[in-house]
C-alpha cells in the first residue's frame, strides 16, 4: 500500500475506530479523530519530503479495479495538487480543535463525517482515474448535507438543501461528459479508460469540445464558487458549524478551482480559448460583486462568507489569465484563502460561542476585554487584504501581474477589490474592536484560552511564513504549471493542423500533404502580432501560453 492511499483512507481507518467507540464517551470521540487527522497531516509532510520538483506524477500508485471499462484505482500527485493535499492534512486537526466545545450533541456521528470528508477531499486531489475522482468528488457531498443540515444554525435545512441542489445539479452534467468523453476516446482508439492522462490526447470533434468544457466548467464554477453560481455559499457558511465553514472555505471550494487546472483546461484547451472572454469577466464581477456585498452584511461571518467570492475571484482571473504568473499566483492563492479564511471563520466562530450573536452591532471596543483576540484578528485581517510581508499579497501581487499581460482592463478592475478589501476588513475590525464598550457584556469576555490559541497559532505562523518565505511553496509547483501549459500549447497547435488538414479535403491530403500542412505551420511559426510577444517563444517544459492567443 503506497503512501498515497494510507493518505486517503487513514482518515477512514479512524472514522470507523470513532464508531466503534461506545456513545457517550465524548472526549475519547475527539481524542481519536484528532489524533487520526494529525497523523495524516504528518502523512502529507512525509509526501512533500519524497517529492521531487521534476515533470510528470509521483508516487504513482494504479490497481485495475473494473476492468471492463478501463477503471482503474489511479493516484498520483504532482507539483499542482501536491499542497492542496498538505493544506487539507493541515486544516482537519484544527478543524477537530476548534470544534472542540462548539459540538455537544451527537459528538460521534459528527466526528465521523468529518473524517469521512477528508478521505473524499484527499481523493479528490490525489485521482488520476475520472470514474474515481467522480466517486470522491460526490463522496464530499453527502458528510457536507449532514455537517450543515444537523449541526447548522436555525436555517440549516435550507443552506443544505440548496447546497445539495446546486453541487448535484453541476455534477450529473459533469459526468454526462465524462462518459462521453470516454466513449469518443474508445470511438478512436478502441480502447474503453478513464485515465486521465491517456484521455488527454483525445481529439475532440470541433463542434462537440465546447459542450464537453461546458458540462465540466458548469460544476467546478458552482463549487468555486463563480458569480452568478455563487447563492448557496452565503448560506451553507452562515448557517454551518464553525468546523464546516473552515472546511468549506479552506478546502471544499478549491475542488472547484483544481478542477479548471487540472480536468477543464488540460482536456478542452481550444474551448478555454474561445470561453476565456466570458469566464475573465465572471472572474472581475466576482471579486467587485463580493467585495461590495460584503461592505454592507450586518453579519460578520456573511461578510467573511462573501469575501471567500471576492477572494475566489482573484484565483480564477489568475488561472484564465493563464500563463505561469497568473496560474502560480492563482494555485498560492488557493492556499492563502485556505489559511487565511479559514483563521477568519475560528475567530467568528469563538466570538459566537462567547455571545452567542454574530450581529457586528453588537460588539465594539474588544480590544479592551479580549486584547489577544484583537490582535490575532488584525494580523489575520490585514492578511486577508493582501498586506505585504503576510501571505495574501504574493499571490494576489501574482495574479494581477499575470492578468496586466494579457487582460489590461481586467486587471484594473480586479485591483479595486483589494482596495475595498481594506474598506470591508478594516471597517469591520473598527467596529467590532475598538471604540467605546456600549454592551456591559462585552466588558467581561474571556480573552482566548490554550486550546482557542492551539487552533488559532499554526494558522498564525503559516501566515507569516508564507508571505515571507514563498521560495518553497513555488519550486515544487513551477515545474508541472510549466508542464501543464506545454501541453496546452502543443494540443492547440495539433488540433489546428488536423482541422486545416480536414478543410483542404481529401484530395489535397492524398495528393500534396506536405502543401496542405505547410500553411499552418507557417502562420504558429510567424512573428506575433504586436502586443502579444511578451514572452520569449515556448520550449518544451516552459509552457508560455502565447501560442494560441
Amino acid at each position: 500500500m503506497g503512501l498515497l492511499t494510507w493518505i486517503v483512507f487513514l482518515p477512514t481507518v479512524f472514522a470507523l475506530a470513532v464508531l466503534a467507540l461506545p456513545r457517550g464517551n465524548d472526549r475519547a470521540v475527539r481524542v481519536v479523530a484528532f489524533v487520526g487527522m494529525l497523523i495524516d497531516f504528518a502523512a502529507t509532510l512525509v509526501l512533500v519530503q519524497r517529492f521531487l520538483p521534476a515533470s510528470g506524477m509521483q508516487l504513482v500508485e494504479r490497481v485495475p479495479w473494473v476492468e471492463a471499462f478501463g477503471i482503474e484505482y489511479h493516484l498520483g500527485v504532482d507539483g499542482i495538487s501536491l499542497w492542496l493535499l498538505v493544506l487539507t492534512g493541515f486544516i482537519g486537526p484544527i478543524a477537530v480543535l476548534g470544534s472542540w466545545n462548539g459540538i455537544r450533541e451527537r459528538v460521534r456521528e459528527f466526528h465521523f463525517l468529518l473524517l469521512l470528508l477528508q478521505t473524499g477531499m484527499m481523493g479528490v486531489f490525489a485521482s488520476l482515474d475520472l470514474f474515481l475522482f467522480y466517486v470522491f468528488w460526490e463522496l464530499t457531498l453527502i458528510p457536507m448535507y449532514f455537517l450543515v443540515g444537523v449541526w447548522g444554525h436555525e436555517r440549516r435545512l435550507y443552506a443544505a438543501y440548496k447546497f445539495f441542489v446546486y453541487t448535484m445539479a453541476g455534477s450529473l452534467l459533469m459526468l454526462v461528459a465524462i462518459i462521453s468523453l470516454v466513449l469518443e476516446h474508445q470511438r478512436q482508439t478502441g480502447v474503453y479508460t478513464f485515465d486521465l492522462l491517456q484521455l488527454y490526447s483525445t481529439q475532440i470533434p470541433p463542434g462537440h469540445e465546447m459542450w464537453y468544457f461546458a458540462a465540466f466548467a458548469l460544476a467546478f464554477a458552482i463549487k468555486v464558487p463563480m458569480w452568478p453560481l455563487h447563492t448557496w455559499l452565503p448560506d451553507a457558511h452562515v448557517e454551518a458549524p464553525t468546523a464546516g465553514s473552515v472546511i468549506l472555505a479552506a478546502i471544499l471550494l478549491k475542488m472547484g478551482s483544481y478542477g479548471f487546472l487540472r480536468f477543464a483546461i488540460p482536456l478542452f484547451p481550444n474551448a478555454l480559448q474561445q470561453a476565456m472572454p466570458l469566464l475573465l469577466a465572471l472572474a472581475v464581477i466576482g471579486i467587485v460583486y463580493g467585495a461590495l456585498v460584503s461592505m454592507v452584511q450586518p453579519d460578520l461571518k456573511k461578510l467573511v462568507a462573501y469575501s471567500s467570492v471576492s477572494h475566489l475571484g482573484f484565483v480564477m482571473l489568475g488561472l484564465f489569465a493563464f500563463n505561469r504568473q497568473g496560474i502560480e499566483g492563482a494555485i498560492y492563492q488557493m492556499l492563502n484563502h485556505g489559511v487565511s479564511t479559514g483563521a477568519l471563520f475560528f475567530l467568528v466562530g469563538m466570538l459566537y460561542e462567547r455571545r452567542h450573536t454574530r450581529a457586528i452591532a453588537q460588539f465594539g471596543g474588544l480590544s479592551r476585554s479580549m486584547p489577544i483576540y484583537a490582535t490575532v484578528f488584525v494580523i489575520v485581517s490585514l492578511s486577508s487584504i493582501g498586506l505585504p510581508g503576510l501571505n495574501g499579497f504574493v499571490g494576489e501581487f501574482l495574479i494581477l501581474l499575470g492578468a496586466f499581460k494579457e487582460a489590461r482592463l481586467h486587471a484594473i478592475l480586479g485591483a479595486t477589490g483589494v482596495v475595498f478589501a481594506a474598506v470591508y476588513l478594516l471597517w469591520a475590525v473598527q467596529r467590532v474592536l475598538f471604540g467605546k464598550i456600549d454592551r456591559e457584556e462585552n466588558r467581561t469576555l474571556p480573552d482566548l484560552g490554550r486550546r482557542e490559541l492551539a487552533v488559532l497559532v499554526p494558522l498564525l505562523v503559516l501566515i507569516v511564513v508564507m508571505g515571507v518565505f514563498p521560495k518553497p511553496f513555488f519550486e515544487r509547483m513551477h515545474v508541472s504549471v510549466g508542464d501543464l501549459m506545454a501541453h496546452v500549447d502543443d494540443r492547440v497547435q495539433t488540433d489546428r493542423r488536423v482541422q486545416s488538414v480536414d478543410a483542404a479535403g481529401p484530395l489535397a491530403t492524398t495528393t500534396a500533404p506536405a502543401a496542405a500542412l505547410d500553411p499552418p505551420v507557417a502562420v504558429l511559426d510567424a512573428p506575433p502580432a504586436p502586443g502579444l510577444a511578451a514572452e520569449p517563444p515556448a520550449t518544451p517544459g516552459t509552457g508560455s501560453g502565447e501560442v494560441w492567443r
